[in-house]
């Protein structure tokens, strides 16, 4: 039930900063790219693979086999959802801030 308030939540605050947009740049252009650009951002946040991630990050290349998702199923826990890992901050950090740099262009424009 957590996972559903945080996508609401995360919904509704997107929804609040496509009014701001749009009262800002009167644009319905720029709107629609806000919109992909935040549905974009928090499906990549909420909504990842984590028995994909969950693993080395050498062996991100590779698919998930069945053991490892069988090993991810077996110590599945609710804490675990948000670990920490210094890769995965740096690739989203780098991914995420770019996003928002162009986003953030296109829209001042």
């Amino acid at each position: 039930m957590g996972n559903v308030a945080t996508l609401r939540s995360s919904m509704v605050g997107l929804a609040v900063v496509m009014v701001v947009v749009w009262l800002w740049t009167q644009s319905l252009k720029k709107t629609v790219v806000t919109y992909a650009v935040g549905v974009s951002l928090i499906g990549g946040i909420l909504l990842p693979d984590w028995d994909f991630f969950d693993r080395s990050f050498s062996r991100w290349g590779y698919p998930v086999t069945a053991e490892e998702r069988a090993a991810a199923f077996s110590r599945k826990s609710p804490p675990s959802r948000f670990r920490v890992y210094p890769m995965r901050i740096i690739g989203y950090g780098t991914v995420y801030g770019y996003a928002m740099y162009r986003w953030w262009v296109y829209v001042s424009n």
